[in-house]
């Protein structure tokens, strides 16, 4: 009797809390000048892919003090926190990236960052272009309102702080296909997760999501080129692989243009870098070309990598030289397990409002959350961090990206709302 008087107890537990809402507005309230304050410093204090070292101990130190469960050196810098709520059921998992970018600060801001350090054999910025510093912070934020609040958790709450999202350094394994790799959705067993992005150009307090497939699938690549040097003068006594570089450039942008059925889905082959040369009137004997390949569909995926293993040998060699390339995946396309959206999309109108929750199309953005959504069902969304009537947002990956703090405790509200819909209605 009592057993079956504490199971309908907890079905209208969890029917209650769906349908209104945590009630958790005081904790918010008091988490948001944290949370804040916690974005700021991990700002001014940005690391690299795979050595987020300070930003790590940041993040298992907070974990700790709120008696959260705490496994450190997940692929390589990551860290992990284990939740149990006072009653027992399913396990959803939070992610958050916790890496900074290759990039000079140019805003103009009392935590602007001032770190410089070592990337590809140069000297750069590191800056927090692309908003992981919110992504982390509003991860702490939902990790200590959850943490003060046990009575309300049917399950467990698997907090993720991934490094290397946006790559690790050429050589080693990272981000969230070695954490995958490691098992960070065992023990306990993930039956669900969720993620979101800060989005520079939507608006503070706006959600936007895409049921499916909502990124695309991104990859890197690397071409060599092969010439002949010469003396600037007398181009005929070689081969310039400086002009066989733009060769290919036009070439791979004519697959996209001309072979590719972007009525379909879209597609992009960018290329990003290219190093050649020493001196203005020497012409170099070799040339490299780094770049990304971005689509939403496996078939166009395919066809475009064919193409242009084709076309990169092929065009240096009508020209008098040699050229390889290399494709690495970088991240899988990014599905939103529509069943799982659909049962989710009350809790986001409830928080953020019905008419602040909206649908978009695909982008060619690529997130390695995919991977996670490889292995269990997830969703996936983006938060608004564009100050209201900004009419000139900059984009993300630039030196005047710029975030509005204002929109970071609606972040900490999505999550711990849809972590607690999540596990009580289930």
């Amino acid at each position: 009797m009592k057993n079956i008087l504490l199971t309908a107890c907890m079905a209208v537990l969890s029917l209650s809390v769906f349908s209104q809402g945590s009630g958790l507005d005081k904790s918010y309230a008091q988490i948001e000048p944290k949370v804040i304050e916690w974005r700021r410093d991990i700002h001014q204090n940005p690391e690299l892919s795979n050595r987020e070292f300070k930003t790590a101990e940041k993040i298992a130190a907070h974990l700790r003090s709120l008696g959260i469960e705490v496994q450190t050196g997940v692929a390589h810098t990551g860290v992990v926190g284990v939740l149990k709520g006072n009653f027992p059921g399913k396990t959803v998992a939070l992610r958050a990236d916790i890496d900074a970018l290759p990039v000079y600060e140019r805003n103009d801001l009392p935590f602007k960052s001032t770190v410089t350090s070592e990337f590809l054999g140069e000297t750069v910025g590191v800056m927090h272009a692309c908003g992981h510093d919110t992504h982390t912070a509003i991860l702490m934020g939902v990790a200590e309102v959850m943490a003060k609040n046990k009575d309300k958790i049917k399950g467990t709450v698997k907090f993720i702080f991934q490094p290397a999202e946006e790559g690790p350094p050429p050589g080693e394994e990272g981000g969230a296909l070695l954490m995958v790799k490691e098992g960070v959705l065992k023990n306990p067993d993930v039956d669900a997760i969720f993620g979101l992005h800060i989005n520079s150009q939507t608006p503070v307090g706006v959600i936007r999501y895409k049921s499916g497939g909502a990124m695309a699938a991104g990859q890197s690549f690397t071409i060599h080129v092969k010439g002949k040097q010469s003396h600037g003068s007398q181009p005929w006594a070689g081969v310039d692989p400086i002009l066989i570089s733009a060769k290919i450039i036009d070439g791979l942008q004519t697959i996209i243009s001309r072979e590719t059925e972007l009525t379909n889905e879209a597609a992009v082959i960018t290329v990003g870098k290219i190093k050649s040369g020493v001196r203005f009137n020497i012409i170099p004997e070799s040339a490299e070309m780094l770049g990304t390949i971005r689509t939403l569909d496996y078939g166009m995926k395919e066809k475009l990598n064919r193409r242009m293993m084709e076309m990169v040998p092929t065009i240096a060699k009508a020209y008098g030289g040699e050229a390889t390339i290399e494709i690495r995946d970088a991240t899988d396309i990014t599905y939103n397990d529509p069943k799982l959206v659909s049962a989710m999309l009350p809790t986001l109108e409830r928080v953020a409002g019905e008419d602040n929750v909206q649908e978009q199309k695909a982008i060619t953005g690529a997130e390695d959350f995919s991977y996670f959504q490889r292995e269990v069902p997830g969703f996936f969304f983006f938060l608004g961090g564009m100050t209201p009537g900004n009419t000139k947002p900059f984009p993300h990956h630039t030196p005047d990206f710029f975030i509005d703090d204002s929109g970071l405790i609606l972040g900490v509200k999505a999550l711990t709302e849809l972590s607690l819909d999540y596990l009580n209605r289930s």
